[in-house]
């Protein structure tokens, strides 16, 4: 059986390494086409954490690259790192697929890697199963206006994955932990890293990780209160439209669209957004969707499978106040 690489997608923090979500979603796509193996690159010392996290989901194997020469630089790095994996691990046993979380730089590292060894390269899936080829995934492209069934015909498939793409299952792994030493070329270091800030905390969740997003729209006329509030009590993310974010009633990391963020949570509500195409591109992929407009003739209606036609600034503060009265 071959062995699928799956690149852990996580966040170092004061009280250490927090594995994220995606990663054990992948790791449950990875059983479908073989024996998942979990790719740590991060502080060494962390290696046994991760390993303890990622085993719950199936990980066999946790191959742990030092990230102490990586730092301070870009993703090119990483690439390259990844590489020399892929080549190692497959000297021994075949490597049916490489699976890597669809962020910006999970995108870059996975274009990289796939330049370098070879390979096809497929973005944004959101499911992955096994054919009789190879890994077959499935996508929403051209602006979610087509659905497409596709595989890599060349070399180890390279595969981003969206966030929500498949509900965890927890499976038994052994974890076992594996030290890999890379070499990083002068080339890989051409661009660094010279100053970082970090993100104010909202204490929501990590928008295009949410399982719950509820987006403000123009209706909104800048008030994002009721939406804050409605996102509040559900446990949800805050998104925004473009025009939204055009009128400056929201920061670019808010925007959800062709232009921003890519999302596929298991429920969206859309308040006070019309439902352009540029807009339906970043979150067309929910599993249910719910909008809250004044005018019934927008064209978010023809998307949704629950739609409300009213003033948000009313519909949203009474929902509010059910989901608060239901939960305490």
């Amino acid at each position: 059986m071959s062995e699928i690489l799956v690149v852990v997608d996580h966040a170092d923090g004061p009280d250490g390494v927090s594995v994220k979500k995606p990663t054990y979603e992948m790791l449950t796509l990875a059983a479908r086409l073989g024996e998942p193996s979990a790719v740590f690159i991060g502080p060494k010392d962390k290696g046994a954490e991760v390993a303890d996290a990622v085993k719950k989901y199936g990980a066999g194997k946790v191959y742990v690259v030092d990230d102490a020469p990586l730092k301070g630089y870009l993703v090119a790095p990483k690439a390259e790192a990844l590489q020399q994996l892929v080549e190692r691990t497959s000297q021994s046993r075949p490597v049916g697929a490489v699976l890597i979380a669809s962020s910006a730089e999970g995108k870059e590292i996975a274009g990289r890697l796939a330049i370098k060894t070879g390979s096809g390269l497929i973005t944004d899936a959101v499911d992955v199963e096994a054919g009789g080829d190879g890994p077959v995934t499935t996508q929403s492209v051209f602006a979610g206006n087509y659905t497409v069934r596709a595989r890599v015909t060349h070399g180890t498939p390279i595969i981003t994955v969206k966030p929500n793409s498949a509900a965890p299952v927890e499976a038994s792994g052994a974890g076992e932990v594996e030290e890999v030493a890379v070499t990083i070329s002068e080339a890989a270091k051409g661009a660094q890293i010279v100053a970082s800030q970090p993100r104010t905390a909202t204490g929501r969740p990590e928008l295009t990780e949410a399982a719950i997003v509820v987006s403000g729209g123009r209706g909104t006329g800048g008030k994002f209160e009721p939406v804050e509030e409605l996102a509040d009590a559900l446990g949800a993310a805050v998104g925004a439209s473009r025009a939204a974010v055009d009128s400056g009633w929201k920061p670019h990391s808010y925007q959800i669209g062709q232009t921003g963020k890519t999302v596929s949570p298991q429920l969206y509500i859309a308040a006070g957004i019309s439902g352009a195409i540029q807009h339906r591109a970043g979150m067309q992929t929910s599993k249910t969707i719910v909008a809250v407009n004044k005018d019934d003739e927008a064209p978010i209606f023809e998307l949704v499978d629950f739609g409300v036609v009213g003033d948000l600034h009313t519909v949203l503060p009474a929902l509010t106040e059910e989901v608060n009265q239901r939960k305490g």
